[in-house]
């Protein structure tokens, strides 16, 4: 008889370049599972809650139907179906986050109290955090120094996919994962709607096409990366945080250096979140956490209004809107609306990076996180806080024609640029919201809580 042993599929949803697959194929046949984890599920809105699902539909497919879901705490559910099935073994592929290594910490110790060996192996990155340190083996905390040395790291190419011998085990489907999750919904999102987009594009075939076409033209990235009105960037963000992809997949492919410093800040902040699991809710000075910021009630109706994509400034209206209609922004966006939370309306970043965190796609906790920290002036290599965008400008040299504000604004459809670029939009106001606030008002109101924040 085959010995058998369970491959525990967490942030890798994907068969090729696996090497803790391989290894689990190599001893023998495999339960695939994926534990349903309401820690991880509960601050996730419909929308990434449902590609998650299709993704694991996806994979189930590729697998022949052989993917087991079960819902619960992974302790439980492992250490349960590793007895059912007569598996002495666990693999998986390590994770680096600060709720992923706890958790991995008592399962390996459930596992290990009942006889079973868990191997973690490998990486969600190309460089695994830890790795990249300074002279003094201290963790870099500005990103051109780490990116010095992370290039010196030898990145294998990718590895091809193996034979499994599957085995079937009972579970839940793929679909079920859609309905579970998503209570952990802030106060302050008040009766925000949260209808499920549909990002489409699911699953290996789906990623693996992506990445050939975006490979194809990657030698334009640089020059056209922050045009939100052109297809330029490489979409593969959702698919590099589920694991559909991994890193060494796309390096091989793609060496625009643009590109891979895009990359690199990724493995940056995987890195930073990893040496500072406390940086996923704090920023990384005190002077800077003691800016004051607006949470009052009044507070939560232009957190709102901003949600909704309802400020009156079109750019931000139109990024926030692509949120809501696919579950992802154009990285330029996403700066731009984080600048105008934090120091348009004084909001605090975390409740930007909540709302993010509820409608991507691509929610990644290290990324999300510090680039919030980044807009906001608080966390590792920040911007500096003066550097305030103003939406305005940055839509007239990022949308010139006001493309992407069109494809997202609908009541802006017929508003030729440069008028659709205007607060109220071109004297359209009865269709469109009259600006929420006065830039100029509200940025010298930022400035003078920064002065006062680094003066205590």
């Amino acid at each position: 008889m085959s010995a058998v042993s369970l491959y525990w599929f967490r942030r890798d949803l994907r068969l090729a370049d696996q090497p803790a697959l391989e290894a689990a194929a190599a001893a023998g046949e495999v339960v695939g599972v994926f534990v349903a984890d309401e820690a991880l599920l509960a601050p996730a809105g419909a929308t990434r809650r449902a590609y998650l699902a299709a993704t694991l539909g996806a994979l189930d497919r590729a697998m022949g139907g052989a993917l087991c879901v079960r819902v619960g705490d992974p302790a439980d559910v492992l250490v349960g179906l590793a007895l059912e099935v007569g598996a002495r073994v666990v693999f998986g592929t390590a994770d680096f986050g600060p709720y992923g290594r706890e958790r991995d910490r008592q399962v390996v110790a459930a596992l290990s109290a009942r006889g079973v060996t868990a191997h973690l192996l490998d990486s969600p990155y190309a460089v695994e955090p830890g790795v990249v340190r300074t002279a003094n083996g201290d963790l870099y905390r500005v990103f051109t120094p780490f990116r010095r040395a992370w290039s010196r790291q030898a990145v294998p190419p990718p590895r091809r996919g193996v034979a499994v011998g599957w085995r079937l085990a009972s579970g839940e489907s793929s679909a079920s994962v859609a309905r579970l999750g998503g209570t952990r919904r802030p106060w302050y999102f008040g009766d925000l709607d949260d209808g499920s987009a549909a990002p489409g594009g699911a699953g290996e075939s789906a990623a693996h096409a992506r990445l050939g076409d975006f490979a194809q033209g990657a030698k334009d990235y640089a020059a056209a990366r922050n045009r939100p009105d052109l297809d330029a960037t490489s979409r593969l963000s959702a698919y590099l945080h589920f694991g559909v992809l991994h890193p060494r997949q796309v390096l091989d492919l793609v060496g625009e250096e643009a590109f891979v410093s895009e990359i690199v800040w990724r493995e940056f902040y995987g890195d930073v979140l990893f040496h500072r699991p406390d940086s996923a809710r704090d920023g990384h000075h005190a002077a800077r956490g003691r800016l004051k910021v607006d949470r009052d009630e009044a507070a939560a109706l232009r957190f709102q209004s901003w949600a909704r994509g309802e400020t009156g400034f079109p750019l931000v209206d139109a990024g926030m809107r692509q949120l809501l209609t696919e579950g992802w922004m154009h990285n330029r966006v996403r700066m731009v609306v984080a600048s105008f939370l934090v120091k348009h309306l004084h909001l605090d970043w975390r409740w930007g990076a909540r709302w993010f965190m509820w409608r991507l796609v691509d929610g990644d906790l290290a990324s999300n996180q510090h680039g919030w920290q980044w807009c906001a002036g608080v966390g590792v290599d920040a911007a500096p806080f003066h550097r305030i965008f103003n939406p305005t400008l940055q839509a007239e040299r990022f949308d010139p024609e006001g493309a992407y504000v069109r494809r997202y604004v609908d009541e802006l459809a017929g508003v030729d640029a440069p008028f659709i670029h205007q607060p109220g939009a071109g004297g359209v106001a009865d269709r469109y919201p009259a600006p929420m606030i006065d830039l100029a008002a509200e940025r010298h109101e930022a400035l003078a809580r920064w002065a006062a924040a680094t003066r205590s």
